[in-house]
């Protein structure tokens, strides 16, 4: 009789209004045998320094989503998600202590991700492209800088819609990547959950020679290494998973 591999299920804390990252996020390990990614939303429509949009991003409902994702047995909970990037690293820290004690299931985050994934390559110079509104952009170059990562390049789209990130076209992304990569830097982060840009990291990463870290490739690649999984299978998402 043969004996079925366990599986390895990953769970993606998701905005509302995102579309996004579930296909790409399955897109990614659909070669991995016995990966399965799965999804809980909790609401979230607009992306500014608004007091009712930053509310969106209280612990508590992420927490109730967590919960139901730890329903379903997940090996990690991953928030699939830039928040941390406008509110501070450390809230995502504290995020993540909360949900393991909540459902004794190890926990992390795109930006959390992003961030090691930075250091371990010792990237201190980087390029920045968002959506986003120039004054919640100000607030993640900021923050990244606190962490040591100089932004010395930056594209924005002045957008806060969180539903319009995603109706971005891959054209428009890749003119963004191009204009940051003219300033040479280290890396290139594109940094939102929504917007369609981790499909275009690996043939960008050969014409330019740049890595490009892209919010939901590094939220797959760390939940995958937390769940005991080699991402090293995963071919055509760019040098993240080859080289990990």
């Amino acid at each position: 009789m043969k004996v079925m591999t366990k599986r390895v299920l990953l769970g993606m804390l998701t905005p509302s209004s995102n579309t996004v990252l579930e296909p790409i996020t399955s897109a990614i390990v659909v070669e991995l045998p016995n990966v399965s990614a799965h999804f809980g939303r909790f609401r979230v429509t607009e992306i500014s320094l608004r007091e009712q949009a930053l509310a969106q991003f209280d612990n508590a409902p992420l927490l109730e989503a967590a919960q139901l994702l730890a329903d379903a047995q997940v090996d990690v909970i991953a928030w699939n998600g830039t928040s941390a990037g406008w509110l501070g690293f450390e809230a995502d820290v504290r995020l993540c202590q909360e949900i393991t004690a909540a459902t004794g299931i190890p926990a992390t985050t795109s930006v959390l991700a992003l961030a090691e994934i930075l250091r371990n390559r010792q990237i201190t110079q980087l390029g920045l492209v968002t959506p986003y509104l120039g004054e919640v952009q100000e607030r993640i170059i900021a923050n990244f800088a606190r962490e040591g990562f100089d932004c010395i390049a930056e594209q924005h789209l002045d957008l806060s819609v969180n539903f319009d990130f995603s109706e971005v076209t891959p054209k428009k992304i890749t003119s963004m990547i191009y204009r940051t990569a003219a300033e040479r830097p280290q890396a290139i982060v594109t940094f939102c959950t929504n917007l369609r840009a981790a499909p275009l990291v690996d043939e960008l990463e050969q014409a330019l020679s740049i890595p490009i870290y892209d919010t939901i490739s590094a939220v797959v690649w760390k939940s995958l290494k937390i769940a005991g999984v080699d991402p090293t299978p995963v071919k055509g998402w760019g040098r993240l998973f080859t080289e990990s």
